[in-house]
């Protein structure tokens, strides 16, 4: 392990981190915040840790896989655990598991939260919770990597462990070049979305925090009602919708977009599949709450499509309280938890490649047991799919159920009923934020004792990074030289 240049970049991290605390503070300044002092606080010990990491003497340059794995591993919670210390000095959280399990929340673009009334809250403070949704969204390391001058084969190295999906792809030849061409497409649609919701009557604060959690897919916000606070505001709904939709999509696609190759954004199957099952569970529920409800049919359709594009991109914004809705919506909303959106957007959960590839795959097993010499590779977009790729996505699945259910009965054990106890470990493992029945979307996290938060705080992290970058930690040093 070559710790001297894991620091490193470490230090470079907390330095990005505390430099994306100076809006916060500035803010706070300008507002007359009471947390002024506590950003100050946290930009300082970034600084100084920082400055130490990133002096560590180094045998060398060079970043081998494990190493990578430790930055990023090690980095997301380095991060999360000075991001936490604004929250918890400036009061916003009476402890600092509950700032840690916040942040954590952010960062993993979750939206889970153990604040009851964020109104009361500072706004400095508010403003920090969200920007760390932005930052998470696409990997604050990413980003670090971008700023970097020398991040060829190291960088990759580090964006692959990073990035979600089975397979990590560079839209440009250079480490350092896909990094920046994937925050310009990240700037652009955050720009472009904070002016809708400004023109469709969001007020500034409202409209830089709801940006903030639509493009990072995280959905905090500033109110407790969340987006049912402009129940009645259906442009601003209806944006943030198509909005969830968009940064629910592979960036990778925007690219080739961008330049000019159109049609392979719609030919692709990963993104066709997405979009067929946006549209079916929108018309399946929007259905249901009609004829169950009696609800009128623009406002069943409006509902149903900003939960359905909420969950499936796990932004976990709420429009109203779900839970409430008849057993067959929720059933499909469940569902969506799993789905997650496209591999390499700021989503969560599964991703719909790898349903795709699942799905395929018991399709391949029905016809082989019919004909069993029937050679089928596992084919998408055309191109096959490797073997080494097929087996990590079933090892994906099964460690992803197996963390469910373990988690599902630890979480048991706090009193809670079996939805609550399931919904809550599913959404915390799938980066979604609210869950069902005592988690619902009017509800919080914060009556889960200290020990429960961390590990809610815990399954947010595997989440994010997709279990293997953290489990990889843990190889033995025989499977070391595998990793170089």
């Amino acid at each position: 392990m070559n710790y001297g240049a894991a620091f490193n970049v470490l230090g470079v991290l907390l330095a990005v981190e505390g430099a994306f605390m100076l809006p916060p503070l500035i803010y706070g300044k300008i507002n007359g915040d009471g947390s002024v002092m506590a950003f100050l606080i946290a930009i300082a010990f970034c600084a100084f840790v920082g400055a130490v990491l990133y002096f560590t003497p180094k045998k060398t340059e060079r970043i081998r896989g494990r190493d990578g794995l430790f930055i990023v591993a090690v980095g997301w919670v380095i991060v999360s655990l000075f991001g936490a210390v604004p929250l918890y000095l400036g009061g916003a959280t009476p402890t600092y598991i509950d700032a840690i399990f916040e942040i954590v929340s952010g960062f993993t673009t979750t939206g889970a939260s153990v604040i009851d009334n964020i109104e009361k809250v500072d706004r400095s403070l508010v403003l920090w919770r969200s920007m760390t949704h932005w930052i998470g969204g696409m990997g604050i390391l990413v980003f670090t990597l971008a700023l970097l001058p020398r991040a060829g084969t190291n960088g990759f190295r580090i964006f692959k462990a990073e990035t979600p999906g089975p397979v990590a792809g560079k839209v440009e030849p250079r480490m350092k070049n896909t990094a920046v061409a994937l925050y310009k497409i990240y700037l652009f649609i955050t720009i472009v979305l904070f002016v809708l919701l400004k023109l469709c009557g969001m007020t500034l604060f409202d409209a830089v925090i709801h940006t903030l959690g639509v493009v990072g897919t995280g959905g905090f916000s500033s109110h407790v009602a969340s987006a049912g606070q402009y129940t009645n505001n259906t442009p601003v709904l209806v944006t943030m919708s198509i909005f969830m939709v968009i940064c629910g999509t592979n960036f990778g696609l925007y690219s080739r977009l961008a330049g000019g190759h159109w049609r392979e954004m719609f030919l692709d199957e990963e993104y066709r599949l997405f979009l067929r099952i946006v549209v079916s569970a929108i018309v399946l529920i929007a259905l249901n709450l009609i004829f169950a409800t009696g609800m009128k049919i623009g406002l069943g359709f409006r509902e149903a499509a900003f939960q359905v594009t909420s969950i499936i991109s796990t932004s976990g914004f709420a429009s109203m309280d779900y839970d409430l809705w008849p057993e067959f919506s929720k059933c499909i909303l469940l569902g969506l938890y799993f789905f997650g959106s496209c591999a390499g957007s700021t989503a969560g959960g599964m991703k719909i490649i790898r349903i795709l590839v699942l799905w395929k795959i018991v399709k391949r097993e029905i016809f082989k047991s019919i004909h069993p010499n029937a050679v089928m590779p596992i084919r998408v977009n055309g191109k096959i799919v490797e073997d080494r790729v097929i087996l990590g996505i079933v090892a994906f699945s099964v460690v992803y159920f197996m963390i469910l259910a373990v988690s599902t009965v630890i979480v048991s054990l706090s009193g809670v009923d079996f939805l609550t106890a399931f919904s809550g470990s599913l959404t915390c493992l799938s980066n979604v934020g609210p869950g069902f029945s005592g988690l619902g979307p009017t509800n919080t996290f914060s009556n889960f004792a200290p020990g429960f938060k961390l590990l809610f705080s815990s399954l947010m992290l595997l989440g994010r990074l997709e279990f293997f970058t953290v489990l990889g930690l843990f190889t033995t040093a025989h499977g070391n030289h595998l990793m170089d």
